[in-house]
């Protein structure tokens, strides 16, 4: 099948990427604020740094520019502008962002899911120089804290704002994560493997745990909003031993078998490597010559992981991702670099044995948060733990012995695949 690749959450032309800078400019210029601590430590770092400073100050040079990303070679033009509207986002909850540029809107009807740092990241990794500064691994641990520090506000009370303020007068428009126009978005999106269009008409909290008698509906941040429950009866477990359950509410992007153990990842067409993607475990030779399903999960769809099978967890790793790719990329590269849970399962049925399920952030994700622990026995459907704030990808792992039929639930894998429920049947072991 096609390897693809995903701007995950950000605007499909120039034209919504540009403007929402643009307005992040004038943010920042009206609300000037000192800079937080770890993005001063940053920039403290980089003028210390010669290498750094020299890679700062290339970066962003016309003659460094690369044809990939030209749609933001002249939005930002220093890495001080960087560091500004950097600056701006830790007090910025992702919004719902659409144009009102009938043309632009043509390209992206559903909108413009903003996640602010992925973003800026499309602007800022545009060059040779610019890969190099955020290959760097001290830069890479100071983003980290900068994305922690970034998460605690993702957490508070103020960055509910999003859910019930609208920017309308304005472009682009900011629509209020609550909005009824989002509202059925979101629940278009839980729809999606559904022909039956009576069921869009059920409210939010039909599909959602959540008050609609509150201003916020009960979320107490947006996180909480972003990590929301599915109420109790919309996605029953597909049962019998031998159906391997969706773990994620995710569209099916491929299905690799013979997969090797160390292959060029990052060559044309992006192969996978279970040495990189399973993060130098010895466990990934149990799996060379095995079969690599990969999903990926829309921003307005449900965030949390659930046990594929019945089994007991084996073990667990989480690795911190770089930040030296393009938001472009492609998503089977993505499992080999960015951050990532690494879940091995030894599923109760012998048929399916040691198997493999991996979490992947992309980009601004700092937190996969995980909720079971190793040794701890699971029922296929418990939860495994979820992402925190941004599209992700996932991947199922099985050995080269297990035998598999996939459903696709009348979808065709790729990027213009529709989701598949969590917890539906995605495979039966033959």
């Amino acid at each position: 099948m096609h390897r693809e690749s995903l701007d995950s959450g950000l605007p499909q032309n120039q034209h919504q990427i540009n403007t929402w800078i643009q307005h992040l400019k004038q943010r920042a210029d009206n609300n000037p604020t000192p800079l937080v601590p770890p993005i001063k430590a940053l920039l403290e770092l980089v003028k210390q740094d010669k290498q750094l400073l020299l890679l700062s100050k290339q970066m962003f040079c016309p003659p460094q520019q690369t044809q990939q990303l030209q749609l933001s070679t002249l939005v930002l033009q220093s890495f001080d502008e960087f560091i500004v509207l950097l600056n701006a986002v830790m007090t910025q909850a992702p919004a719902y962002i659409r144009s009102n540029n009938l043309t632009a809107e043509a390209f992206n009807p559903s909108g413009f899911i903003g996640l602010p740092i992925n973003a800026l990241l499309t602007a800022a990794i545009t060059s040779t120089a610019s890969r190099h500064f955020f290959s760097n691994q001290l830069v890479c641990q100071q983003f980290k804290k900068i994305l922690a520090y970034w998460s605690v506000y993702l957490t508070s009370e103020a960055s509910r704002d999003v859910l019930v303020q609208d920017c309308l007068n304005q472009e682009p428009q900011i629509l209020a994560w609550l909005n009824p126009i989002v509202q059925e978005q979101i629940i278009d999106i839980a729809c999606q493997a559904s022909f039956d269009p009576a069921l869009k008409a059920f409210p939010f909290e039909h599909y959602f745990e959540c008050d609609p008698n509150d201003e916020f509906y009960g979320f107490k941040s947006w996180d909480d909003f972003f990590t929301r429950k599915f109420t109790s009866s919309i996605r029953p477990i597909a049962a019998g031993e031998d159906i391997i359950a969706n773990p994620c509410e995710s569209a099916p992007l491929q299905v690799v078998e013979n997969v090797e153990l160390n292959a060029r990842f990052w060559l044309k067409g992006h192969p996978y490597s279970l040495q990189n993607m399973m993060n130098f475990d010895p466990l990934a030779e149990q799996f060379v010559g095995g079969t690599v399903y990969q999903a990926y999960l829309n921003a307005l769809s449900y965030h949390r992981w659930h046990s594929p099978v019945s089994g007991t967890i084996k073990k667990i790793d989480i690795v911190n991702g770089s930040y030296d790719y393009a938001p472009s990329s492609s998503l089977p590269f993505l499992t080999a670099v960015a951050t990532r849970t690494i879940i091995f399962i030894e599923s109760d049925n012998p048929y399916i044995g040691l198997m493999c399920f991996i979490a992947v952030g992309i980009a601004e994700v700092s937190s996969c948060e995980v909720t079971v622990t190793q040794g701890q026995h699971v029922d296929k459907g418990q939860q495994l733990g979820m992402f925190h704030c941004g599209g992700s990808t996932h991947c199922l792992i099985f050995s080269p012995h297990v035998n598999l039929s996939f459903d696709f639930h009348r979808t065709e894998p790729g990027l213009n695949a529709t989701n598949i429920p969590v917890c539906s049947c995605i495979a039966v072991v033959n």
